[in-house]
């Protein structure tokens, strides 16, 4: 004995709707991902610049940092140097272009005859467009 159940219409009826729940929260992981993974992708050296007034220069597209620390140490872009492989160490970072501009950054608990030296470690390798680095300070004349 075989009995019919009376069938509603509606029972397997197809919904043409796009449920965007799921694209919004693998949206929202990605964001966060990218949030927390974007500032550890630039790595800088610790160096306390001195504050200037002066409006900045339009840099350079790849500009060639030298980094004088506090601790009398070196560094070409972030890789640190021995003062007598600084010429060399430039070479390879400019491909012996050394009419490139170079960006020294020094740490201000340096003394100027110290900074003066780096500047003619530079000089004396041939590069004599040095510019030097400094904090904007905004807020005094």
């Amino acid at each position: 004995m075989a009995i019919r159940l009376a069938k509603r219409d509606d029972e397997f009826a197809e919904t043409h709707e796009i449920n965007v729940t799921p694209f919004i929260d693998v949206m929202l992981v990605l964001l966060i991902i990218f949030m927390v993974a974007a500032p550890l992708a630039t790595v800088d050296i610790p160096v306390n610049l001195p504050s200037a007034s002066t409006e900045p220069a339009a840099r350079p597209d790849k500009p060639i940092f030298v980094t004088f620390r506090a601790d009398h140490s070196l560094a070409v872009d972030d890789g640190t140097v021995a003062r007598d492989e600084l010429a060399a160490a430039l070479d390879a970072a400019t491909n012996s272009d050394r009419n490139q501009r170079v960006l020294l950054r020094a740490d201000q608990a340096l003394s100027y005859g110290e900074v003066m030296d780096v500047m003619n470690l530079l000089r004396n390798a041939g590069y004599t467009k040095v510019a030097l680095v400094a904090v904007e300070n905004r807020g005094s004349p």
